[in-house]
This record gives C-alpha cells, sequence and structure tokens, in this order.
C-alpha cells in the first residue's frame, strides 16, 4: 500500500546501576557477548515502526559486567555475500562474535568488519554494512 517502514533499536545505559534498557523495534537483534562468551539475543520490543499505527512495544533491560560486549548491527552485515553469492549468515556472524577479543569498542569494530571484509573479497555489496559495539568497563 506504499507505506514506509524502518527498524530501529533504542538503548539507555546507566552507567551507575550498569542497567541497560532497550526496546527492539523489528531490528537485527543486538548481540551482548557476556565476557565469559555466552550469547543473548536482544529482541524485546516489536514490529518495525511504521508497520502499525497502535503498534504495542515492550522493553526489556539487564545489567552489564565488565567485559561484556554489546555489538549492534544493520542486515548488510549477515547478508553480505562474496563471489559464490554465498551470504555471510547469522551462524558465521554469531562465532565471529564468540572470537570477539577483550578490546575497546574501536579495536572490536575494526576485528568484526575485518571477518566479513574477508569473506566478501572484492565482491561489491547491495546493502549498507554497519556496526557498532559498546564494552563494558
Amino acid at each position: 500500500d506504499g507505506r514506509r517502514f524502518t527498524t530501529a533499536v533504542l538503548c539507555e545505559y546507566e552507567p551507575v546501576s550498569r542497567r541497560l534498557t532497550y526496546v527492539n523495534a523489528g531490528h537485527n537483534a543486538p548481540i551482548l557477548r557476556r565476557a565469559n562468551g555466552a550469547l543473548e539475543k536482544l529482541e524485546t520490543g516489536g514490529l518495525p515502526l511504521g508497520i502499525k499505527v497502535d503498534a504495542a512495544y515492550q522493553t526489556a533491560s539487564l545489567e552489564l559486567r565488565p567485559g561484556d560486549a554489546l555489538i549492534l548491527f544493520t542486515d548488510g552485515v549477515i547478508e553480505a555475500f562474496n563471489a559464490s553469492g554465498e551470504e555471510f549468515g547469522n551462524e558465521r556472524w554469531l562465532q565471529t562474535i564468540r572470537g570477539l577479543p577483550d578490546w575497546n569498542g574501536h579495536l572490536c569494530v575494526k576485528y568484526l568488519m575485518e571477518r566479513v571484509d574477508q569473506f566478501v573479497g572484492a565482491t561489491r555489496q547491495a546493502d549498507d554494512i554497519t556496526c557498532m559495539v559498546f564494552r563494558s568497563k
């Protein structure tokens, strides 16, 4: 019907309590990589914005601990493809996140994007590839 929509994730972090509150409006679920290596998907929320005028959204909260890394990314990351047309995919992305070194956010983004770049090679992509990493101290 010519409707437009967008996906989004909104997060609020309170450093004193270490509490992260978030809502996910149909976006790729951010991945929380705990310092011990466990992965959690931040899926709580609702439909993409613009799909339904009276859509209801739930929020969730969790505590970030020292060494945790929150990885936010666009679908272009997992849909990145190589010269053979093979997608980077969710499983490869999760495996890459599991191997994330205990570095600052900037270096973590560099590490993750280098893995995607190695997979893609010189293949021109059809979508943006965006990633952000928030490290908890």
